[in-house]
């Protein structure tokens, strides 16, 4: 695999049974995600983005086809296989920031930590993750004494915060107002830089395609188009953008 990307998928299709038929959710998705970028999958509801996300995490498997994160054949492994890579390898944001609320906002990073059996110093980590989001002075805060975009912004810093190869995040700014949703992408954006994290993120946010590395849209579970991916047909940014 070409080290220059984090994850491949090739011919990937994800079917759910509907009455006698099988409804496809995805069909023949063959995409490159580059390292130590911010790709975004783009799409409306229902065009297979968020299916997409969950098969290149390691959370659902393809009905067919093949997922590579780095060179570990996702597809092949068993269960506990795909818990353990995920526990090691892989963080995750979600639109609901899910934080605990009786614990603080440095417990929530710390109590990642123990999770996920970090190695390193915890508390000197959660300070770091939580200085790095901008919430070096918010730590000691309960979820409920937080806005809506410090609470995501904590969510980044627990799901950064055993240095997963990857962090994959749906629909991020959904409940977030535009320029809030703009600072939490711009979060990802230096995560990428400084820590050398690769974010996949869903969104149906058309502003906020010029701050992805790279893109691909979806439309009823096929790539129709695609930004800043090396090699890839589809349409030209103009028409991904459009």
């Amino acid at each position: 695999m070409n080290m220059e990307y984090i994850i491949r998928s090739e011919g990937v299709w994800r079917g759910f049974p509907v009455g006698g038929d099988t409804f496809w959710a995805l069909k023949d998705i063959n995409v490159t995600i580059p390292k130590g970028k911010l790709t975004l999958l783009k799409g409306r509801s229902g065009s297979g983005k968020t299916t997409l996300l969950n098969i290149l995490s390691a959370l659902d498997p393809p009905s067919k086809g093949t997922v590579w994160i780095g060179d570990i054949n996702v597809t092949e492994l068993s269960d506990s296989g795909r818990d353990k890579l995920r526990r090691k390898k892989v963080g995750y944001v979600y639109q609901s920031v899910a934080l605990i609320p009786m614990m603080t906002a440095y417990e929530n990073v710390e109590f990642a930590l123990r999770l996920a059996r970090y190695e390193g110093d915890w508390k000197k980590r959660a300070e770091e993750c939580l200085h790095m989001v901008g919430l070096g002075n918010r730590m000691t805060h309960m979820p409920q004494e937080m806005s809506g975009g410090e609470q995501q912004r904590v969510a980044i810093a627990r799901a950064v915060a055993a240095q997963p190869d990857v962090l994959f995040a749906d629909e991020p700014t959904a409940e977030l107002d535009t320029n809030t949703g703009l600072a939490v992408v711009k979060i990802f954006k230096d995560l990428c830089a400084e820590e050398g994290v690769s974010v996949i993120m869903t969104t149906h946010d058309t502003g906020l395609m010029d701050i992805g590395d790279a893109v691909y849209e979806l439309e009823d579970g096929e790539v129709v188009g695609t930004l800043g991916i090396p090699g890839a047909a589809g349409p030209t940014a103009g028409e991904v953008l459009s």
